[in-house]
Parts: structure tokens; sequence; C-alpha cells
């Protein structure tokens, strides 16, 4: 389980600037929100550097939550 999208969501982000800033494709992005993929830890260390760097305090826990649980 993962929370990307509304971590995406709240960094008011398309899913392309996300893939970009978080090194990956929207494809990606795409299957980490529909839940076919989880990202990997490096990934969720790259969303949390990304939040952080716009002012969002978001965890590792934030990033690999249930969807929708996730809050600021």
């Amino acid at each position: 389980m993962n929370d990307i999208l509304s971590i995406r969501k709240r960094l008011g982000l398309q899913q392309v600037e996300f893939a970009e800033a978080i090194g990956v494709s929207q494809g990606n992005v795409s299957h980490y929100e529909t839940e076919r993929n989880d990202p990997s830890p490096d990934v969720g260390l790259r969303v949390v550097a990304l939040a952080k760097s716009r002012g969002v305090l978001v965890t590792l826990e934030d990033v690999f939550a249930a969807p929708g649980s996730f809050s600021i």
C-alpha cells in the first residue's frame, strides 16, 4: 500500500511534474497511484525530500500508508 496520489495532490503537482521531481516516469507514478506497484524505499525517500523542499512534512510512513490516511 502507498499514499502517493494523496501526497502528489497535496503538493499540487501533475503526474508528469511529480515523476520528473522524483526521478521516475509518469507511468511509474500512475502505477503507484493505482497500487499496481509500490515505490521502492529509495523512491520513497525522494518523495520525502521533494515534499520537504516544498515545505510539506512527509515521512516514509506517510508514503507507505494506506491511501487517504496522509495528513499535514
